[in-house]
């Protein structure tokens, strides 16, 4: 066989322009086989006659070979100025970077591949300029993704593409399957995706064998996960000081702590070091005619809280054939397997009291909390350990797409898509009788039941399914120094949802058993039991078109449009919408006047302008037809008739959100290729939101096209990259984005949207935190006396409440003095990564970092019972002159609760995000264990994280309208991973 034909191939590796020789350029076989040339660009490789050989240096783009006859090759690479040759997706096709007019930021899969993390997005984390990713520590939960800020009330989640199929997340992606992922941001790349595209566009490209390959691939990591801030909370003797202090301040008698003597940390006991365990494997193999490949990982990933852990399957298929030379076929399958845990919240652990026991080893039961705080707070090991495997949830996906492709002529083809994707996700929850050990009861007897009295059984069902075809003409072809590419299509596409829920409880005499066998609704007692079930279905039918012309490579024009026909609209032109963008990008360096120069190696002044539509408005995939929802009943003789009427009146002209959106920028390269700088200017302003409209008189409120939100802001990213010798290169690199927001209109005059802290009117920032700002405390009644006088319902004012500011100066502290106290959008995030290489080593370090945005503390904000207090708390007011920031320890005083600035944390942080060392094997030293490559690496992920917050953690996500809120919210861990990538 070819593949057993093995022949030593020499070469010199040289620059295209200067013809100079290349030292230390990588070549890799696509067998498996590396070297580097030397000295003098010269390279000697083992390779057969069907290997590639892959040529990589910094600073060049990559080139590739087919070995062939041949036994000697001279190679001339390409600077990275003439790099941008290099091909990236742009949605239905993909175009040379060259070409591009907008912003596109395309990520290998391999620069994410070696990181912790079962969704591949949340590895993007400071890597991409006008990216935001918050991530969650949960094991299996999606980030929080936004794409240059937030667009509407209504959603602000980007579309994701895989493979030409749209989607709504990537949870079933495997990280080691992708080839790469294109963030695209701009009108002119955004407005072919229609009604998708007004909050971006993520584009994934799984993996393809590549001609001449056979290869296996195995990698695996191990790691453990480590929460390594801990929330300042008082320990025993702190709190019992200030519990002491609080019932005298309430004149209530003391409180016998003889049950009640312990010191116990309880995020010491709920907090353990998770296990994290990913492997993969897989094979590509490729002929002339025929390229195959087939992945298979296996994750298993431990939350930081006992007996919480996802484990994930995920299989990736893909084969093309080529039938003729002009007509190819093939077809990609993504399969998905998930067993997600049940979530278990950190609340209890900050909230419970530390000087309740743990555990009473003579009844063998979990210690029941204090009276002043058992009805709302339970010990908090109870839900994790007595609860422990009463929750099974298992997700099952299919992705699959099935393309054919034909070149009608040389510079014309036609590409059928047939898309589908379905999920369908079970979930059946068991809630036993559990008891804890209460040493206040009565008796002997010291057992007390919580919670609940009967035992129940919860069964879900949710199934989920995606069809897209898509009919695609393109056309290539250059006239001179006049190059167009031009797509023409038609597409198709239909999404629904059916979800079933059921309830069965039975009563104390006989008990469902805690038994998998028996968590089925059909078990229980019938008359107890409910459900209830869902379903929608929409469609889309959409034309679109686009054309890429250059002249002479000096002047680019990018054109798109879109008609989009929704279901979810009344028939008719109220169902139909138009997109479009005009993209344009000038390379002066290709300019004669230019010729001369020797500072730019390339710059390029680029702009586009264009029009985007916005259907992710949440569950409302149907604006146009309401639900019904109780109204008015009537009585006929003995019988009530209930009513239904329309939740609301919807406009007849009601339509999809319409973002209007354009930037400008530049790009340029400069020192030889060493430097490159991106810098755009972007505005985007979101017209005809969809609001609710007040109805007059008790009569039903209108849904229409009313609100407008504007997005603008600066995105810049630069990077360096050098050889300093032979063993030694090094680059860096760094990006930012300014994100300023605001509500230009929404509904009726003085309409506001309330979630919570969080408030959103026109003329502010959406979503920001609304309350009372904090102007000291009380001391003394003659400074209450001369304050503004108290009409917020509370109380009045006494000596150590907090004083707020009369910012109406009508002499009243009431609800007309709230105002905006906290932004959650920040002024700008950033990245910064160093990378550096010495012979085999290489060593890769990012930072990622968030400034000037507000988290609002809500977790002990709403105490109906007394919480664990935070270490600031000892420096309360307990008399004139000992504070001016932290109140009186008093539960009575309802003044203190309310929403202020005493709750406003700073949400900027700088974290040391990832760093990766690595070591490559020489070929020599695996021969002997019939190896093609062998790579040891080290990771530490989320290592220190530099913030002023109280949480566990500054990043914080949300809704539209909400977000930035920490209730408790679960910790980022540090995660600290060792793993292997082997070839053979």
């Amino acid at each position: 066989m070819g593949y057993a034909q093995v022949k030593t191939v020499t070469g010199t590796v040289k620059d295209s322009g200067s013809l100079f020789v290349l030292p230390g350029v990588t070549v890799s076989a696509s067998s498996g086989q590396n070297t580097q040339t030397d000295a003098a660009g010269r390279f000697t490789i083992e390779a057969s006659a069907s290997d590639s050989l892959t040529f990589r240096f910094i600073g060049y783009a990559a080139q590739s070979a087919h070995v062939g006859n041949q036994t000697n090759l001279d190679v001339f690479l390409i600077s990275n100025d003439q790099a941008l040759e290099e091909v990236v997706v742009i949605g239905y096709g993909t175009a040379q970077k060259r070409d591009l007019t907008g912003s596109i930021v395309q990520i290998k899969g391999s620069e994410i591949v070696d990181r912790p993390g079962t969704n591949p997005v949340a590895n993007l984390q400071g890597k991409v300029a006008g990216l935001q990713v918050t991530n969650s520590g949960r094991p299996g939960q999606e980030p929080d993704i936004r794409i240059r800020g937030t667009n509407s009330i209504n959603g602000y989640k980007p579309l994701y593409v895989v493979d030409g199929l749209l989607n709504d997340n990537i949870n079933f992606l495997n990280p080691n399957d992708i080839e790469s992922m294109e963030v695209l941001k701009d009108p002119s790349s955004l407005a072919i995706f229609g009604v998708r595209g007004a909050n971006g566009v993520i584009a994934v490209t799984t993996k393809r064998a590549k001609n001449g390959q056979l290869n296996f691939e195995f990698s695996s990591r191990i790691g453990i996960k480590d929460v390594g801030h801990r929330m300042k909370l008082t320990d025993a003797s702190q709190f019992r000081e200030l519990y002491d202090e609080q019932l005298v301040n309430q004149g209530d008698s003391p409180y016998d702590y003889t049950f009640w003597n312990a010191n116990t940390d309880w995020q010491d006991e709920i907090f353990r070091n998770g296990i994290i365990n990913y492997n993969n494997l897989s094979v590509t193999g490729a002929t002339e005619r025929n390229s195959f490949r087939m992945g298979i990982g296996y994750a298993y990933d431990e939350g930081i809280i006992n007996h919480e852990r996802q484990n994930q399957l995920t299989l990736n298929l893909s084969n093309e054939l080529k039938i003729t030379d002009r007509f190819r076929t093939g077809i990609v399958v993504n399969g998905y397997r998930s067993q997600l845990p049940q979530e278990r919240n950190v609340f209890g652990a900050i909230l419970a009291a530390p000087i309740a026991p743990v555990f009473n080893e003579d009844y063998g039961l979990y210690h029941s909390m204090p009276d002043f705080q058992r009805g709302q707070v339970n010990n908090p090991l109870v839900p994790i350990e007595e609860r422990k495997n009463t929750y099974i949830a298992n997700n099952y996906r299919v992705v699959t797409n099935l393309y054919g492709e034909f070149d009608i002529l040389k510079s014309l083809s036609f590409r059928v898509n047939l898309s589908a994707d379905y999920g369908f996700n079970q979930i059946r929850a068991y809630n036993g009788l559990v008891s804890v050990y209460n040493p206040d009861i009565a008796g002997d007897d010291k057992r007390e039941r919580i919670d609940n009295l009967l035992t129940s059984v919860n069964q879900e069902q949710n199934k989920h399914y995606k069809y897209q075809t898509d009919w695609l003409l393109n056309y290539k072809n250059s006239f001179g120094k006049n190059n167009l590419q031009a797509t023409l299509g038609y597409t198709t596409y239909m999404q629904g949802v059916e979800n079933v829920t059921s309830r069965r409880t039975q009563g104390s005499g006989l008990e469902i058993p805690n038994d998998p066998d028996y968590w089925y609704t059909g078990i229980g007692d019938v008359s107890t039991q409910t459900g209830n079930g869902t379903a929608s279905e929409y469609r889309t039918l959409s034309y679109l078109a686009r054309a890429i012309y250059n002249y002479d490579s000096k002047y680019l024009l990018n054109a798109s449009f879109r008609r989009d026909g929704s279901s979810a609209f009344a028939r008719g032109t109220s169902a139909w919408q138009n997109f479009y963008a005009l993209g344009a990008a000038w390379v002066v360096t290709n300019e004669g006047f230019m010729a001369d120069q020797n500072i730019f190696n390339n710059l390029k002044i680029k702009g586009s302008w264009g029009t985007l539509g916005n259907q992710n408005v949440g569950g409302n995939r149907y604006p146009m037809y309401p639900q019904l929802v109780p109204s008015s009943s009537a009585v006929f003789g003995n019988l009530l008739i209930p009513a239904y009427g329309p939740a609301y009146i919807p406009d007849q002209n009601l339509r999809w959100e319409v973002v209007k959106s354009w930037e400008a920028g530049f790009e340029a390269t400069t020192f030889n290729n060493r430097l490159n700088i991106e810098a755009v200017y972007y505005r985007k302003n979101t017209d005809g939101v969809l609001v609710t409209v007040p109805g007059i008189a008790g009569s039903l409120p209108g849904l229409s096209n009313l609100g407008n939100i504007e997005n603008n802001g600066l995105e810049a990213s630069v990077n360096w990259n050098q050889k300093i010798s032979d063993d030694v290169s090094f680059r860096i690199g760094g990006n930012i984005t300014t994100v300023n927001n605001k509500v230009i209109s929404l509904s009726t005059s003085g309409y506001d949207i309330i979630d919570g802290p969080s408030r959103t009117i026109a003329g502010e920032p959406i979503g920001y935190f609304w309350g009372y700002v904090h102007d000291g405390i009380f001391q003394t009644p003659a400074e209450i006396a001369q304050a503004a006088t108290n009409g917020l319902g509370g109380g009045e004012f006494r000596p150590g409440d907090i004083r707020f500011k009369d910012i109406n100066g009508d002499g009243v502290i009431n609800t007309s003095d709230r105002t905006m106290i906290g932004n959650p959008t920040p002024d700008f995030f950033y990245g910064l990564s160093l990378g550096t290489a010495y012979k085999r080593f290489d060593l890769n370090v990012e930072f990622q970092g968030v400034h000037g945005n507000e988290i609002m503390r809500t977790w002990n904000q709403n105490q109906f019972a007394t919480y664990n207090f935070l270490t600031d708390r000892l420096q309360r007011w307990n008399g004139p002159g000992t504070s001016d920031w932290e109140p009186i320890v008093h539960e009575g005083r309802a003044n203190n609760r309310q929403y202020s600035t005493y709750f406003i944390e700073s949400g900027s942080f700088f974290r040391l995000r990832d760093v990766t060392l690595a070591y490559t094997f020489p070929q020599s030293s695996i021969n002997n264990l019939k190896l093609t490559n062998l790579r040891l690496f080290l990771n530490a992920q989320n290592a220190i994280t530099w913030s002023n917050n109280t949480g566990f953690t500054p990043e914080i996500g949300g809704s539209a309208t909400s977000f930035g809120v920490d209730n408790g919210t679960y910790p980022v861990p540090a995660i600290y991973t060792f793993g292997v990538n082997i070839n053979f």
